[in-house]
């Protein structure tokens, strides 16, 4: 009888035991916060180039930019506008998509005259159809992309603007040294079929 009634209370165990407890449901990840660096839903890109001899002597400067979608065909076949278009002419735009476009110089640099410090900064676009189209570089750093802040700006170049033998499907921006070793470098926009650029001077 004591046997019995000790199997009779080691089954219910046994059978405890091989019953698994039910996986707890996975959450779904958090949306995207604004200016978090999460990126939303659009690739984005990283550009950077030394500006000089080398690293020791020269400046680093470094882009981060959303890459909106590559021009497509819409229906019935006609192509997606992007200057005049999805960026109008006239108007402050983000340059890019999701975050600010952020640009970081490790010295000064010397844009037409102007002198932007070591430090990072939001970059925005003014570009114009016919006039002098305007790079941005603003103070308000951190942000989502839109509404564009424009009370913030520590100045605003021109940008020279010229057409592009073919099409760029994704807005692409580059830095580069010209010539290469020397101290000048020029920040590139490109997309569609336009070019704008800036040149500038990293300072001594």
């Amino acid at each position: 009888i004591a046997v019995i009634a000790t199997f009779a209370c080691v089954a219910p165990l046994v059978a405890q035991s091989d019953t698994k407890a039910p996986a707890p449901k996975k959450q779904a990840p958090p949306p995207p916060i604004p200016g978090a660096g999460t990126g939303g839903n659009t690739v984005h890109a990283t550009t950077s180039a030394v500006i000089g001899p080398n690293r020791n002597e020269g400046n680093l400067i470094t882009i981060s930019y959303g890459r909106p979608t590559a021009v497509h065909p819409r229906k019935g076949g006609e192509p997606r506008k992007i200057w005049g278009g999805l960026v109008p002419w006239g108007k402050a735009d983000r340059m890019g998509a999701d975050e600010a476009t952020s640009l970081i110089t490790q010295k000064a640099i010397d844009v037409g005259g102007t002198t932007i410090p070591a430090g990072v900064y939001t970059l925005y676009i003014v570009p114009q159809e016919t006039g002098v189209s305007k790079l941005a570089f603003s103070k308000s750093i951190g942000k989502w992309g839109v509404p564009v802040d424009e009370s913030n700006d520590l100045a605003r170049v021109d940008l020279k603007k010229e057409s592009l033998p073919e099409a760029v499907n994704q807005l692409t921006i580059t830095v580069e040294n010209t010539p290469r070793g020397s101290m000048n470098g020029v920040i590139k926009i490109k997309w569609e079929k336009t070019q704008f650029s800036l040149p500038f001077t990293v300072k001594s």
